[in-house]
């Protein structure tokens, strides 16, 4: 009976699940965004970053309810204040062969564009390893108005 009564709670719990609870966190409160200078995805030259992967966190913070509060800094600072859980999420024209899998969590590619050089860029975004809810949260608003921004 106890077994059941086990069985019964572990099935009520939302899964994916986030380690650090960040779906919760945010909505309603705070984004912690990362951003790093990478034009056109992201522009760090004015008082408030510009660019069209900042504008795919903003209108994410809007559909969650919450205020962005923009980080700037280099991919290494960034992957690492998401390794320690200082922030949420990061942009900067990452893409899916980033070096920052080991400190982050790497989005679903959302957008693919040939370069200049004929290469085929597949871009992603970086969040905080094990909030698994809110990475399909993000994945999720990527795949509704990421493809063609």
């Amino acid at each position: 009976m106890a077994l059941a009564g086990i069985l019964l709670l572990t099935a009520c719990t939302s899964i994916p699940a986030d380690a650090a609870g960040t779906s919760d966190r945010v909505r309603g409160g705070e984004l912690r965004a990362g951003v790093t200078h990478n034009p056109p995805w992201t522009d760090t030259s004015t008082a408030e970053p510009t660019g069209s992967e900042v504008a795919l966190v903003e209108s994410l913070a809007r559909g969650l309810d919450a205020r962005v509060e923009w980080v700037e800094g280099s991919e290494a600072v960034l992957a690492d204040a998401l390794h320690e859980g200082e922030l949420d999420i990061a942009v900067g024209g990452f893409t899916d062969d980033t070096p920052w899998t080991e400190q982050a969590a790497v989005t679903a590619v959302y957008r693919e564009v040939r370069n200049d050089r004929g290469v085929t860029e597949k871009h992603v975004m970086l969040t905080r390893s094990g909030e698994n809810r809110f990475l399909v949260t993000i994945e999720d608003h990527l795949r509704e108005n990421g493809a063609d921004r």
